[in-house]
């Protein structure tokens, strides 16, 4: 994977083999972020990343400048991984090892993006449980996005919130605003 823009623009990070990822691709990964940079000064935003994987999102925002990044992951791997990139490349990140729903049940933390990106074979409930819970909760603030790639086999649009979808290859973000 790479970084594609910000202090580490081009930068490979290569991570381990054996960690049970899909990582965004670099074109859906440059189509998010030319989304987000029109709508947001990402040096201000304070960001969420579940399902984090490799950490390919959060590594993204924070070589953009965003200051304060979570990124939760349930795979001990994937959030070792994130702490050591973040700590060689000097990167706001905080890697928290959770299952996201329990997670989203406890954290009181109030962010402007919440990017999620489950297994592609999630069900439907559970994107649904993720969209409830960020809402519920009141974790976006004024004005915040709460973002799902999902495959294209998978319509969120019923889901309360729901406001665009964005399509790239097989890969679908799913853009969700204050119900």
């Amino acid at each position: 994977m790479r970084i594609i823009a910000g202090t580490y623009k081009g930068k490979r990070l290569i991570a381990p083999k054996k960690l049970p990822v899909r990582p965004t691709t670099d074109m859906a990964k440059e189509s998010l972020f030319n989304i987000l940079n029109n709508r947001y000064y990402l040096e201000d935003l304070k960001v969420l990343d579940l399902f984090s994987g490799t950490g390919n999102i959060s590594f993204e925002f924070a070589s953009r400048g965003s200051k304060s990044i979570i990124a939760v992951d349930s795979y001990a791997g994937c959030v070792q991984f994130i702490s050591k990139i973040s700590k060689e490349l000097g990167f706001p990140i905080q890697a928290i090892k959770s299952d996201v729903f329990k997670f989203l049940e406890r954290t009181s933390e109030r962010v402007d993006i919440v990017f999620a990106d489950p297994p592609y074979n999630l069900s439907f409930e559970h994107f649904a449980k993720i969209v409830q819970l960020v809402f519920e909760r009141q974790l976006l603030l004024e004005d915040g996005l709460l973002i799902i790639e999902h495959s294209d086999q998978t319509d969120l649009s019923s889901i309360s919130g729901f406001i665009e979808l964005r399509k790239y290859g097989n890969s679908v973000f799913s853009f969700f605003g204050t119900i």
